[in-house]
């Protein structure tokens, strides 16, 4: 059986290679053969994600064809990316991109670092802002206020409060697309709603497209849950999706499910636009595939006078394609776990039945919480002041940087929480792993990838301003003279990315 889940043609594995930069030649550097700088183009482009893992590679004739090389060139190509482990090939099955065995993906850097520790280090691990008060407590006390009702029953509450469904429900019914409270189930966060409809959707061994690269605790949950995932890159800079990639894998691998964000997507900041959306739905309709929409960065958007795309949901209002999943966790804050899916009634009541298997409920004051602040307009006071504070966040980070390290290379988005930044041809694994012993943490490109791509990045959040944005800049800066200097910890990743 083959090993691969997509394809790339010729003529679009041509377009990538003619559009990487070569890297500079000193004085009296030779060329390399010409097999090797093929070689070392694909190699590049399996590190940096733009060719997923286990992509079925041309034909080495029709390479050859495309390129206008010799088909020796090709084959000692192949054979080099064999020995290196970026390559795999089966008789029949052909070759697909893959990963050296035995190289791990990098497990630190997206867990919350206890409270202590932040005295002595600067954390840049997870894209979350402090509580925007007053309306925190303002939410608490407002809650508590309407608990004693609810005290009296036995708490559990399977699809989520009445009138938080509700008050959900007539949201998104304001956007324009008419929802009934029965297409909503409030959950524990977002991570919850994804939990619960990968376990719906898809059994153990089954397909889900992903894009590349993509949130890292969504791929690691799907790991987990014994989901094999098909990466598909995302196109350059901010563009969104590259939806001629989109169609390609949705026809030829048959995705159960499909999981990503279209509102400045976590990591790299695209928004897709409203064409995309409309394309991307109908492409999932027509394969049978369930699109889950994440929408937890849908509303931190920058620009005031910019009117946003519909919600990809506006393009399948019953819900009988697209699921979405929404959280107060980003707009609001990380410690108000409610998360909710809006989907086709039959879908809810099945995801409602599969809950008596699993947590139950959503706590119920967390629920009047949020309750609270969208009845009151709390909400978007909030989450206009989150607005603000990543708006100047952002600015303070990207000033650090461009001053500290201008070799690195970022587009600014105008939204999310997350600079998605290529190191300037250092390791991502190795900036992360010495960046703590400099004071810095920050998670490395692979964690956002599947098996191993993206070594060449680094995800950093919107979450420091002002002097410690500056001196989170200055860390990075040495952590980078550090790897440069051949004095990062050990380990088997490539201290850059060409060698």
């Amino acid at each position: 059986m083959a090993q691969w889940t997509s394809a790339i043609g010729s003529a679009q594995l041509g377009r990538l290679l003619t559009s990487q930069q070569p890297r500079p030649a000193g004085p009296g550097t030779r060329r390399p053969p010409a097999y090797r700088a093929l070689a070392d183009g694909i190699r590049l482009l399996v590190l940096e994600g733009r060719v997923p893992v286990a992509t079925r590679l041309p034909a080495e004739r029709e390479l050859a064809q495309a390129l206008s090389v010799s088909r020796t060139t090709v084959a000692a190509a192949y054979e080099a990316l064999r020995g290196e482990g970026f390559l795999e090939s089966r008789r029949g099955a052909g070759s697909w991109t893959a990963v050296p065995a035995g190289k791990p993906l990098p497990a630190r850097g997206l867990e919350p670092l206890p409270p202590e520790a932040l005295g002595s280090i600067i954390d840049l691990g997870t894209a979350a802002l402090p509580a925007p008060e007053p309306w925190l407590t303002r939410a608490v006390q407002g809650a508590l206020e309407e608990l004693p009702p609810y005290a009296h029953t036995h708490g559990d509450y399977p699809a989520g409060l009445p009138a938080l469904r509700t008050m959900i429900a007539e949201r998104y019914t304001a956007h324009g697309i008419p929802t009934m409270p029965e297409q909503i189930m409030v959950t524990t966060g977002a991570m919850g709603a994804i939990d619960a409809i990968c376990h719906l959707f898809a059994g153990h061994g089954e397909r889900v497209a992903v894009e590349s690269p993509s949130y890292a605790n969504i791929l690691q949950l799907m790991r987990e849950a014994g989901l094999r995932l098909v990466p598909v890159a995302m196109a350059d800079g901010l563009a969104g999706w590259d939806l001629d990639r989109w169609r390609q894998v949705l026809r030829d691998a048959a995705p159960r499910l499909a999981y990503v964000v279209a509102d400045f997507h976590n990591p790299t900041g695209a928004l897709a636009d409203e064409e995309q959306r409309r394309s991307l739905v109908d492409a999932a309709r027509s394969a049978g595939t369930v699109l889950v929409v994440d929408e937890t960065m849908t509303e931190l958007h920058f620009d005031r006078d910019r009117e946003m795309p519909r919600r990809v949901c506006a393009f399948d209002p019953a819900g009988s394609t697209v699921v979405t999943v929404g959280s107060a966790s980003k707009a609001f804050w990380a410690g108000m776990r409610i998360g909710w899916v809006r989907a086709a009634p039959d879908v809810i009541r099945s995801l409602v039945a599969a809950r008596a298997y699993a947590d139950l409920g959503t706590p119920v004051l967390e629920q009047l919480a949020v309750n609270w602040l969208l009845n009151t307009g709390g909400w978007e006071e909030a989450v206009e002041l989150r607005r603000g504070q990543a708006r100047e966040n952002r600015d303070a980070l990207v000033a650090a940087l461009r001053r500290e390290l201008p070799a690195w290379e970022f587009d600014v988005p105008d939204g999310g929480l997350t600079l998605w930044v290529k190191a300037g041809g250092l390791s991502g694994s190795r900036l992360a792993e010495v960046g703590e012993r400099v004071g810095v943490r920050v998670p490395s490109g692979p964690r956002f990838g599947v098996d191993g791509a993206f070594e060449g990045y680094v995800r950093l959040p919107f979450t420091v301003s002002g002097a410690v944005a500056d001196e989170a800049a200055v860390r990075l800066a040495a952590a980078a003279r550090l790897v440069t200097d051949g004095q990062g910890a050990g380990g088997d990743v490539p201290r850059t990315l060409i060698a």
